[in-house]
């Protein structure tokens, strides 16, 4: 399914699951795979290898820019938390709103999975990766998961950061928590 959103602009932002590879997601985790590899050494990066994309335990999500492939990005159910893996957008689709509307699917589809918190890694040279990240509430971390138990070098240029998602998380925003029964 697909949800699209409206930008100032006029372009149409659309967000749709990818169950299986297409060429839209080859090109573009390729696309992220170089931009990676110019900026980290090959143990400072953690993305999830193509085919880890489509397992059962992965939400991928496509994005497109009036038709347009333009982003891409997944989040990885653990037990008590998701992870977002893969998340980019491309150049030219940078500052229309792309990656807020990826980020968001991406935690509908955790909440709606049953985690209450969201984590991510990225690494220290994506400065609008976190700049994004703070401010849709992520902060700050210690490593996580398989992250915690890797030797300091490969994870010196990591960031960890993660959001509450949870019932906890909507109160906070005024949202009300269901009641509880009592017995």
């Amino acid at each position: 399914m697909a949800i699209a959103t409206r930008q100032p602009a006029g372009a149409r932002i659309a967000i749709e699951r990818v169950t299986a590879p297409t060429d839209d997601v080859r090109l573009l985790i390729a696309e992220l795979d170089r931009t990676l590899s110019a900026e980290y050494a090959p143990e400072q990066r953690h993305g999830l290898a193509f085919d880890a994309i489509f397992q059962p335990q992965m939400r991928f999500f496509l994005a497109r820019l009036d038709s347009a492939a333009v982003g891409c990005g997944g989040v990885v159910l653990f037990p008590g938390f998701a992870e977002v893996k893969r998340m980019y957008v491309r150049e030219a689709a940078r500052g229309q709103g792309v990656a807020q509307a990826v980020l968001a699917r991406l935690e509908q589809a955790a909440r709606d999975a049953g985690a209450s918190l969201l984590r991510l890694e990225t690494g220290d040279r994506q400065v609008a990766a976190m700049r994004l990240y703070a401010g849709a509430g992520f902060v700050r971390c210690p490593p996580f998961g398989s992250y915690a138990a890797m030797p300091a070098s490969t994870i010196a240029t990591s960031v960890f950061m993660e959001k509450p998602i949870g019932a906890a998380a909507r109160s906070d925003l005024g949202e009300p928590i269901p009641p509880t029964r009592s017995p």
